[in-house]
Parts: C-alpha cells; structure tokens; sequence
C-alpha cells in the first residue's frame, strides 16, 4: 500500500492506505482512532494473516494513521504486541514532504510526523 494514489498505482496490486486499512478521516479529532474494518470483513481476515504489510511514501502520512493501524491490529489479532505482533515495513524518505494538515502552523505538521508516533517510539 502507498499513501499516495500515484506511488499506489505504480506498485503491482498497489492500494492506497486510506484504502487498504479504511483509515479514519477524523484524526485530527479523534484522540485515539482505529480503523473502520469490520471484525467479521475480508479486509480484517487479510489483515490477520498477512506475515507482513508494507507502507510506502509513509513520510506523508499523520502518525495517527499508523497508530490507528497499531489499534485495530491489536484488535483483529487478539495480541497485545506491538502493532498486534505483525511486522511493518515501512519505505520512507524523510527528505519528502511531511504531512499536510490545514489551517496549521509548521509545528503542527512536525508533530504530525511519523518520527513522533508513539508507535515508532515503541518499536525501537
């Protein structure tokens, strides 16, 4: 999966993570937000066997979409690990632009950045 629809469509099979993982669109409300996937969904069973989920151009993707992604993991596999035990691969630039976040101020859109996600803090 990709955060953009064009790195989605140059990947064979590639998929948008707002499509793939049904991302919440209100992050910036919502404190702790998980992802809109059924437990009983196609989406959910994929995402309970799938050895390994890679995230490409992440850079430009609020922390709350991976932490959300983290929650629902945890969720659909019953396994209080980080990110429900499964392994994320993430492809990342950090020279590329970081999250867009309207109405904000450059310090917003840092402190959206995946470098300061809980769940970056957690894996390392």
């Amino acid at each position: 999966m990709a955060s953009s629809g064009i790195a989605a469509t140059l990947m064979e099979g590639g998929r948008t993570a707002h499509s793939a993982l049904k991302l919440p669109l209100n992050k910036n409300v919502e404190e702790y937000p998980v992802c809109n996937i059924s437990k009983t969904s196609g989406q959910a069973k994929v995402l309970q066997t799938c050895k390994i989920l890679v995230w490409d151009e992440c850079t430009i993707a609020h922390k709350k979409s991976l932490e959300a992604l983290g929650r629902t993991l945890r969720d659909l596999r019953k396994n209080d690990q980080l990110l429900g035990g499964s392994l994320l691969l993430l492809a990342v630039d950090f020279r590329q632009t970081l999250p867009v976040i309207p109405n904000s101020t450059p310090a917003d859109e840092l402190n959206a950045c995946l470098k300061t996600s809980i769940t970056i803090v957690e894996a390392c």
